[in-house]
């Protein structure tokens, strides 16, 4: 117990002295050297589709795809949305890195589609591999960099938020039950621009970005919780740090654009 509580302690505070780091300002986005381009321009042979009630690879009636250089997620080959949930995700795993995207929420909602799904999408990061889930699977077991936009003029909907699915994070110094944690982001309109950008110290402190603002900070990403259903419970591992994993685009009945998605590994 003594080793426990003395680990506790050093974890508790290298977090405080990396929130002091990056809490005291906001960090504008690199374009310069060191940055990967996730996303070439052309096509997502680089990524592989999972949605749910498939098996992995297949990609839906066309939901992932490629157009005017941008990768767009669109229901127009839909019949009933059906909980078909999805993600495409990058090819290999992360652990320690910066990612920047641009993004636009836009379009019609598919209307049979959750109503929580409205002007709602994400980025999904330290995911477990597509090919661990099982065909009826609806969310990856993941931490949520919830994208949202505007749904009624002149009421707050921040961007850039925490969600949870098969997961756990400490917020303030403990386990924090809520499935979403808001951000202090502003609120953004559909079809604006916005640029959103994740900070991963691997199984430590993760920082989110919206237009380069500082906007939620959080820890030690961990297995457990609720929200993840029919998964295989080999990989479902509560109390489990999570120190690496996938990086996934989703879709979940919203039409979503992404411009451009890049990375820049950090050391360990």
């Amino acid at each position: 117990m003594a080793n426990r509580l003395t680990n506790l302690g050093a974890f508790i505070i290298t977090a405080f002295v990396l929130l002091a780091f990056f809490g005291c300002r906001s960090i504008q986005p690199e374009q310069t050297s060191g940055w990967t381009e996730l996303f070439n321009g052309r096509d997502i042979k680089d990524w592989n589709v999972k949605i749910n009630h498939h098996e992995v690879g297949y990609n839906f009636a066309n939901t992932f795809r490629v157009e005017d250089g941008m990768i767009k997620i669109r229901y127009d080959q839909y019949e009933a949305f059906n909980d078909q949930f999805g993600h495409l995700y990058y090819k290999k795993p992360f652990s320690h890195y910066r990612l920047l995207v641009e993004y636009r929420i836009t379009g019609d909602w598919k209307d049979d589609a959750p109503s929580y799904t409205i002007s709602n999408s994400g980025i999904m990061f330290h995911s477990q591999d597509p090919k661990t889930m099982l065909k009826d699977q609806d969310w990856p077991i993941s931490v949520e960099f919830q994208l949202l936009a505007e749904l009624e003029k002149g009421k707050p909907r921040p961007t850039g938020n925490m969600c949870s699915p098969g997961t756990d994070i400490i917020y303030e110094g403990k386990i924090d039950s809520r499935h979403c944690i808001e951000s202090t982001s502003k609120t953004y309109k559909k079809d604006e621009w916005v640029t959103a950008e994740l900070i991963v110290m691997g199984d430590s402190l993760i920082t989110h970005l919206i237009n380069g603002d500082t906007v939620l900070q959080y820890a030690k990403p961990q297995i457990g919780g609720g929200v993840v259903n029919n998964f295989d419970p080999r990989f479902k591992l509560d109390g489990r740090p999570l120190k690496d994993g996938f990086i996934a685009l989703q879709s979940e009945g919203q039409p979503v654009d992404f411009r451009r998605i890049a990375i820049k590994e950090l050391k360990q």
